[in-house]
């Protein structure tokens, strides 16, 4: 069984007949910070009770699981105001930069971001622009809005995720990658896919935020199928939890309010010629192929994505393309990482 330190998170292995012999302990300490872990032992069983029987203990726990996951997703934050703002202006023929400054005026905590993201486009310096008069005459629209999304999806995407073996904004990082890489994948196939793809790639394993401390505690029964039976992570998840993080994902992206051709491309990017054959879930799933291959702000998951191999055919990629992809995906991610 795989227990957690309450104050400093440091996991511990521990058998059945170990957790019997202290459960009962006044204080049970930390090794590495010292603190009292009796708030993470499981309780015994209760004297003169009768064990449940598995089947009914595996549907406690399905329903127990399909509420907290509900809970989850009621507590996620919700899209910052200014990500709506900006994809509002994006639509709009008649929107002119003085409305891209009032978004960032009425934002400061996008503002401050999106001027590190000019500055560094511009001159190669998150520090060289101050003011927001300076970044809408410096830049175009396009650019502007899509560095305010950039800025608002960072502060939902960047937090730890222990149970998927990735540190605090390695989930970012690879968002980033595979957004670079769907929207260039999408500009040669089809121009006006690209912006979308890009969203898309923003925002494909945003599931990962509900599914995370439910990883986490099953990570005793994950390990040997990472392991030693090298299983996808996607049928892992299914296997131990009977969700997958791509399903979970179309659920918030709902929340916040994105486009349902975008959705229904998050919910397939992992196995895209599964249904009828949609070309943005067949771009994302390579993107996201490409982004791992690369090494960016990979965790458990790592070498054991399963490729689709009708869609890798569909994009007719080479290893020539690929290898590009590759090299520009980890210098857009790295100028990028810079603003943050």
């Amino acid at each position: 069984m795989i227990i957690a330190c309450p104050h400093c998170k440091k996991r511990y292995s521990i058998s059945d007949e170990g957790i019997e012999k202290i459960r009962d302990r006044a204080v049970i300490p930390c090794s590495a910070c010292k603190g009292d872990m009796r708030s993470s032992v499981p309780a015994g069983q209760p004297a003169g009770t009768t064990p449940s029987s598995p089947a009914a203990e595996k549907s406690s726990d399905g329903d127990s699981l399909k509420s907290r996951l509900a809970q989850a997703l009621k507590d996620l934050p919700p899209m910052p105001q200014a990500f709506d703002q900006a994809r509002g202006l994006m639509a709009d023929v008649h929107a002119k930069p003085a409305d891209v400054a009032h978004v960032l005026e009425t934002h400061p905590a996008v503002s401050a971001r999106v001027l590190r993201l000019v500055g560094m486009a511009l001159y190669g310096d998150a520090e060289s622009v101050s003011s927001i008069q300076q970044a809408v005459t410096a830049l175009d629209m396009k650019t502007l809005n899509e560095f305010i999304i950039l800025a608002c999806a960072s502060g939902l995407l960047s937090r730890e995720l222990n149970g998927y073996g990735l540190k605090a904004w390695d989930l970012w990082r690879h968002s980033l990658g595979v957004a670079y890489c769907v929207r260039e994948l999408a500009s040669r196939m089809n121009p006006d896919m690209a912006e979308e793809a890009f969203l898309a790639g923003l925002f494909h394993d945003c599931g990962k935020l509900i599914l995370d401390s439910c990883v986490e505690d099953r990570i005793e029964s994950i390990l040997p199928l990472v392991y030693e039976e090298k299983q996808s992570f996607q049928i892992i998840e299914r296997q131990v939890l009977g969700f997958e993080h791509p399903q979970v994902a179309a659920d918030v992206c709902v929340k916040w309010r994105l486009p349902k051709s975008l959705i229904v491309a998050i919910a397939l990017h992992h196995t895209p010629s599964r249904f009828e054959h949609n070309p943005l879930a067949c771009i994302l799933h390579a993107a996201d192929a490409i982004a791992l291959m690369s090494g960016i702000g990979v965790g458990i998951e790592g070498s054991l994505y399963s490729i689709d191999e009708k869609a890798m055919e569909f994009l007719a990629l080479d290893d020539d393309k690929i290898g590009m992809l590759m090299v520009d995906a980890a210098g857009f991610v790295k100028r990028t990482m810079e603003c943050f």
